[in-house]
């Protein structure tokens, strides 16, 4: 039985991609903090993937490695570049000192749209690494998660939905619709894809939908450029977080994100479902 390594195994994709790869056969251990659980993993290894010292023996006996390790929230404790980079340069050592057969990783496409940003020049900073490993690489670049559409939700709820662009296109997609993505890319050994969702939409249709599974009238503003600087460059006196995510969401809606189209889920049912669920 192939074994594959998790990184990020209590993330968003982490969990679908356990779901997923235990679907198809494969064992799956779990990289995980200490005290964490992640009863879906056949078994768990308990380091922080920021201290290489605590992942000896991390890919003993693993055949393939996922890493989607990412700051969520950033804190004063670490950078993007501790752990978009450096807890991700950690795992790649284990896995080319045990080598195994491929190693995947998720980040962005157009990643030159984000020159700049600290988030993607720390991913795209361990992307250059990774390629450049005698571990064979795949790279799935996803054009957006449904997990971040959520957001477009919330927005809704409060009343109005703020978007930067009405034009530009984008395809999001599941997590499980991703996973499935993910393996098939592993076990093929692809080296590169870009993936996204059945459904092409403007962040103007994504915001009427939300609107539309909550049942209230639309209501949409887009921010003018200039306003959308003014206001990024204030966000950057307060927070450094926020600033950068505002940066990739403004940078992200400029220009279309649209990759192959894959999965069954669609944006409107997730919404409903949310909303059904009350979350």
């Amino acid at each position: 039985m192939r074994t594959l390594l998790v990184a990020g195994a209590t993330g968003y994709l982490g969990g679908f991609v356990i779901r997923e790869a235990r679907r198809r056969g494969l064992r799956v251990r779990a990289l995980v903090r200490p005290g964490k659980v992640v009863e879906e993993a056949d078994e768990v290894f308990e380091g922080e993937a920021t201290r290489a010292e605590s992942l000896d023996g991390l890919c003993d006996g693993v055949d393939f490695v996922f890493s989607s390790l990412g700051i969520t929230r950033q804190t004063d404790r670490v950078s993007y570049m501790d752990v978009d980079y450096g807890a991700n340069l950690n795992v790649l050592r284990q896995a080319e000192a045990c080598g195994v057969q491929r190693f995947g990783f998720v980040s962005v496409p157009h990643p030159e749209r984000f020159a700049g940003n600290p988030l993607m020049d720390a991913r795209e900073r361990f992307v250059a690494e990774l390629k450049a490993s005698p571990v064979p690489s795949t790279v799935v670049r996803a054009t957006g998660f449904f997990s971040d559409m959520e957001e477009f939700l919330d927005m809704a709820r409060r009343g109005s939905v703020y978007i930067f662009d009405d034009r530009t296109r984008m395809n999001p997609i599941h997590g499980a619709d991703l996973a499935e993505v993910v393996l098939d890319a592993l076990e093929q050994g692809e080296s590169e894809t870009i993936a996204g969702g059945p459904d092409v939409l403007t962040q103007r249709q994504i915001a009427e939908l939300a609107f539309a599974a909550l049942d209230e009238p639309t209501r949409v503003r887009v921010v003018p450029g200039w306003l959308a600087t003014l206001a990024i460059g204030v966000l950057g006196v307060f927070s450094s977080r926020l600033h950068t995510i505002a940066t990739f969401m403004r940078a992200g809606a400029l220009e279309d994100m649209i990759g192959a189209p894959h999965g069954s889920h669609h944006l409107a049912d997730h919404y409903r479902s949310l909303v059904a669920e009350g979350s």
